[in-house]
């Protein structure tokens, strides 16, 4: 009963962040004439060779406060604009390319947190031993790569070199045609699930080749900052006195360090993870951009570069909102790995 008031508070004051997050976003688009911020309210083609009518309808030429209830009313009815990056509504344009970066984010998230957090716990239990060392070089050396630079490497090496043998893309041509047709039925739009659930191995293997590169580029630079992140939370804590009467009572040191050092240890983790996957599930701009995995990033990518104002608005309304809604899902997340957190956010 305690954690279910605890939700309801928690949800019942997103609704004033989220109005703040419109108004901030749709302010910005103030910025831009009337005839630009008209693409807000097209629906089809054909309206955009009539954009001073669009404008009196909808009085773009009127106050602020007055523009923006309009707006979000359109909102709220499902009318973000047409994108002219990808030619069709940014309604159903979200939807259409989620999945793909959500496939992005389910293979790359779990890779990164779980291979960080027990790197880093190695590092921390051998403090300046030789495996410290090596964790704390590879973890530098993959926080520093720039994202583009290792994309781009990694396609020299894997798609250049060696022949087509990881290609960019989401799928292979003759898969694409596979998937596409009656034969296959489309349940999530995410390609690896969709082939277990069709039982089909070729899709499923063809999918997974071309998702290495991707969650690989990703998972170099991610994983080194979880590393890192376990590496000094879990120093901090097995200096705790805790820790130190633990080890008195003679306890394993196996216990010590994974039943009462790490699960402490995961609370900044936690909340660094939780904005990892909204950050990866709301598009990884620069590494869907490099790969050609057309997903959210991707789109927000050649909207930016066309200056497609609708399309950018919804990426920004959409990052906005996952993140404030993974915010609250890490924040109740904290009261299940630590039990002294209380549902209040203070500690006992």
């Amino acid at each position: 009963m305690e954690l279910r008031s605890y939700i309801i508070r928690r949800v019942l004051l997103l609704i004033p962040v989220l109005i703040g997050v419109t108004l901030f976003i749709f302010g910005i688009t103030m910025l831009f004439p009337p005839a630009q911020r008209a693409t807000l309210y097209v629906t089809n083609m054909r309206q955009l060779s009539d954009l001073p009518a669009i404008i009196q309808k909808y009085g773009l030429d009127k106050p602020f406060f007055v523009q923006y209830g309009t707006w979000l009313n359109q909102v709220l009815h499902g009318n973000l604009g047409w994108s002219r990056a990808i030619s069709m509504p940014v309604a159903q344009a979200i939807p259409h390319l989620l999945p793909a970066t959500l496939e992005l984010a389910i293979f790359a998230v779990p890779l990164i947190v779980l291979v960080g957090i027990f790197l880093g716990t190695k590092a921390a239990t051998h403090k300046d031993k030789p495996l410290d060392h090596g964790t704390r070089v590879v973890a530098i050396l993959g926080w520093s790569l720039p994202s583009f630079w290792l994309g781009l490497v990694l396609m020299m090496i894997f798609y250049g070199y060696f022949s087509g043998l990881l290609p960019p893309g989401r799928l292979g041509v003759q898969m694409d045609i596979l998937v596409d047709s009656a034969a296959f039925i489309r349940y999530t739009h995410i390609n690896t699930i969709d082939a277990i659930l069709n039982l089909n191995g070729p899709v499923l293997l063809d999918a997974l080749r071309h998702l290495i590169l991707p969650v690989m580029t990703l998972s170099v630079i991610n994983m080194a900052f979880i590393m890192r992140l376990m590496r000094s939370s879990m120093l901090e804590s097995l200096g705790k006195g805790y820790i130190l009467t633990a080890r008195a009572k003679g306890l394993a040191e196996k216990v010590v360090v994974n039943k009462h050092a790490r699960r402490n240890a995961l609370i900044p983790v936690i909340t660094v993870s939780g904005y990892l996957f909204a950050g990866l599930a709301s598009g990884a701009v620069i590494t869907e951009t490099i790969f050609s995995f057309k997903g959210i990033g991707w789109w927000a990518w050649q909207a930016a570069v066309m200056l497609d104002i609708p399309s950018v608005l919804a990426f920004a309304l959409f990052t906005a909102t996952l993140f404030v809604v993974i915010n609250l899902l890490v924040d109740i997340l904290y009261t299940r790995v630590d039990p002294r957190v209380r549902l209040g956010g203070a500690v006992q």
